[in-house]
């Protein structure tokens, strides 16, 4: 079967098509269809069902190709999300989920990520897992950023286990918080980005916005804050359990980790790993699991991801039970 779909913007057809027709490869691949330009726009041939369903994801796509640049992530994307549903709405698809000091608006750029930001929004606690790149903390801090500014938190805490990653704190220089500052890097870089420096630091000097390592939390009830426990695979069970008694009143709580970083001793079991399996199922708790499709990195790094879950020595691939 073959069908055409008028497209009357030459830079639209260039946009869905993408530099040396990747994006069309990377449709052809996921669609299971043909694609190719024509006088009328972009004619589509495969089987019936196949062609049904391409032809409603390219008018997505070039809907969304008004106002971004096409790329794989996008037609992963709204192909994932029409793939039982012809109706999708771009908004559901992409809906701006913050935007940044410099108005730079923050989307999902994955169906997974598009689930983890519903979760968040949804839940009093969202586990998230998943590999590096997938966006677990920049999304997090965002969703957190915009909770703060629509007036629906009163706080932002951040934090991180302060677990040596092949490194030992005693040999860096300075205090404690100048040891435990490289740890907590991407949280800072993500908050600048959010508020830009000068608000951003007149909030951590009111402390409205706090970063510290885990720590810092024991014996604190949080209550009226957005607090995001980063790197937690790094956790013990009891640092874990410590972190999660703290939610009070009116709090969301984000816990963030990929299994396949532990870099706890090999006898000791994360505390992500054992949330993970007794929260299961609680009331109020959802777990989301991110994949290499969710990578939104260099696309090279979703090849590397790959390669590492197939290969056969894969470091978390007992889950440290």
């Amino acid at each position: 079967m073959k069908t055409n779909i008028e497209v009357d913007n030459i830079d639209l057809i260039r946009n869905f098509f993408g530099c040396m027709d990747a994006n069309a490869s990377e449709f052809e691949k996921l669609l299971g269809v043909t694609i190719a330009r024509d006088e009328q726009g972009i004619s589509v041939s495969g089987a019936e069902a196949d062609v049904a369903r391409a032809q409603s994801t390219i008018k997505t796509l070039l809907k969304l190709a008004k106002t971004e640049t096409l790329n794989s992530q996008h037609i992963r994307l709204v192909a994932d999300l029409m793939k039982d549903n012809f109706d999708v709405e771009l908004s559901d698809v992409l809906g701006v989920v913050a935007v940044t000091a410099r108005g730079k608006q923050i989307r999902v750029k994955s169906l997974g990520q598009r689930l983890y930001v519903d979760a968040i929004l949804k839940n009093e606690l969202t586990i998230a897992v998943g590999p590096a790149g997938t966006g677990k903390t920049y999304l997090a801090v965002a969703l957190a950023a915009a909770a703060y500014k629509n007036k629906q938190v009163d706080k932002i805490i951040l934090t991180r286990p302060a677990v040596e990653a092949g490194e030992k704190l005693g040999f860096l220089p300075g205090d404690l918080q100048n040891k435990v500052d490289p740890y907590l890097r991407p949280l800072y870089d993500a908050l600048t980005e959010m508020f830009g420096s000068e608000v951003y630091l007149k909030l951590m000097e009111r402390g409205i916005i706090e970063v510290a390592p885990l720590a810092y939390m024991r014996g604190r009830t949080l209550s009226n804050s957005f607090i995001i426990l980063d790197e937690a695979q790094n956790t013990t069970k009891e640092q874990m359990k410590m972190f999660l008694t703290r939610m009070g009143e009116n709090s969301k709580v984000v816990v963030n980790g990929d299994v396949t970083q532990i870099d706890l001793p090999a006898s000791t079991q994360s505390g992500l790993i054992h949330a993970l399996q007794i929260l299961k199922g609680v009331a109020g708790v959802e777990i989301v699991e991110l994949t290499f499709k969710d990578v939104a990195r260099h696309h090279l790094v979703q090849n590397i991801i790959q390669a590492y879950e197939k290969d056969k020595f894969n470091p978390g691939s007992d889950l440290r039970e």
